[in-house]
């Protein structure tokens, strides 16, 4: 009896070997590591400081402000929290309206829904998939009290009509910029255009902490207010900067420090940044010249990155015919070991932007252009050889 056990167990063994050779999956992302990572989280244990604001926590806070010319950034734990730290600063009430895209993640209305506002969804440019901004004015109503631009994929809304329309009409404007990090406009560094801008640090971004974010603002008047809700309603800030005897509770608040071990391995990936970017603009571009035939014969549409805006090669994706065409295509290149994924719902589709929101207008594109949305692996250590067999799988897809 125990040489057949040892036998079924030898097979089994076996088998998974030969799985594990006979298929190499190509995964649709992998979380960077530039190598000095584990050097660094190391740093900030022999520190004794992993909790929040370390000398990790900080250094990345500078090297946003540094890098963006931002007034202040304030790392959190994620993008989630930067939005709603966003939210309360801009002071949004319950019976407010905001507008943003419906093509979005539901951070970016969970934030203002959480403060009893109203998300007022408008339809979205089919060229770049970010909000069209002709459309926001006519969606605004002595209710609306910000606007919230997504920049999908690390390419710019068109950010001058949008702070045009939010001076004249008295709004702020929140940058939903999670995909946006060294991204620009017309010279502008995503999330720093609006009132406040919100970066990710998701492990499926450019540069990763596994979960986290930041919050950029451009007037300092909000940074006293926005210390105390990132420590809890407390002074604690000033505290430790020696301004202030002992802290107390001063406000709402909540806990939006990140650990200092996150944004010791956060800090390690923004300075190889150069490097980063690099690989994934050479991603981008080599899949955007050899598919560049597939686009010519009409059976794919391909980015478009408008004259003035500088991305940042957060993902490459392309658009098939159709819902069907899409649906095949997926599953044609999952069987062939090429893990290829859609994007969001969009959310006044699902039962809580029912809910929560209403959507403003025609539905003329978010529903029909996200349904035909496939995005390509897209990570820094994919390996030339991978992305070959990407685009070869491709050009031998057959249902066009």
């Amino acid at each position: 009896m125990r040489m057949i056990v040892r036998v079924l167990l030898l097979l089994t063994h076996l088998f998974i070997l030969f799985y594990k050779e006979g298929i190499h999956m190509i995964n649709f992302n992998i979380p960077p590591f530039t190598g000095k990572e584990t050097e660094y989280m190391t740093k900030a244990i022999q520190n004794h400081k992993i909790s929040g604001d370390g000398e990790f926590t900080k250094k990345c806070n500078k090297w946003i402000e540094d890098k963006t010319g931002t007034a202040k950034a304030l790392l959190t734990t994620s993008c989630t929290h930067a939005t709603e730290m966003a939210a309360l600063l801009a002071d949004i009430k319950p019976g407010d309206e905001v507008i943003m895209p419906s093509y979005t993640f539901v951070s970016t209305a969970d934030a203002f829904v959480l403060r009893g506002a109203t998300a007022v969804f408008v339809d979205i440019r089919p060229d770049t998939m970010n909000i069209d901004e002709t459309l926001i004015e006519d969606a605004i109503t002595d209710k609306t009290r910000a606007i919230v631009p997504v920049h999908y994929a690390g390419v710019s809304c068109e950010m001058d009509t949008i702070m045009d329309i939010a001076r004249r009409h008295n709004l702020k404007v929140v940058e939903d910029a999670a995909q946006g990090v060294d991204a620009y406009y017309k010279g502008k560094a995503l999330g720093t255009i609006g009132d406040f801008g919100c970066y990710s640090f998701h492990e499926t971004k450019n540069y990763t902490m596994g979960e986290g974010g930041a919050l950029l603002f451009q007037d300092e008047n909000y940074l006293e207010k926005a210390e105390i809700l990132r420590e809890k309603g407390t002074n604690r800030s000033k505290f430790f900067r020696g301004q202030i005897d002992k802290y107390t509770w001063i406000d709402y608040g909540s806990s939006y420090l990140p650990s200092d071990m996150n944004a010791a391995y956060l800090l390690a990936e923004l300075e190889e940044h150069e490097k980063i970017d690099r690989k994934r603009m050479a991603i981008y571009n080599y899949y955007h010249e050899q598919l560049r035939p597939l686009a010519e014969a009409g059976k794919i549409e391909q980015p478009v990155v408008p004259e003035g805006c500088v991305h940042n090669a957060h993902m490459y994706f392309i658009k098939a015919r159709n819902l069907e065409v899409r649906t095949k295509l997926i599953k044609y290149m999952k069987e062939r070991g090429v893990m290829c994924v859609f994007h969001y719902v969009p959310l006044h589709t699902s039962p809580a932007g029912q809910k929560f929101g209403v959507f403003h207008g025609e539905d003329k594109y978010t529903t029909k252009e996200s349904e035909r949305l496939m995005r390509l692996p897209m990570f820094y250590s994919l390996s030339e050889q991978d992305m070959a067999y990407v685009v070869e799988c491709l050009m031998d897809f057959k249902e066009w």
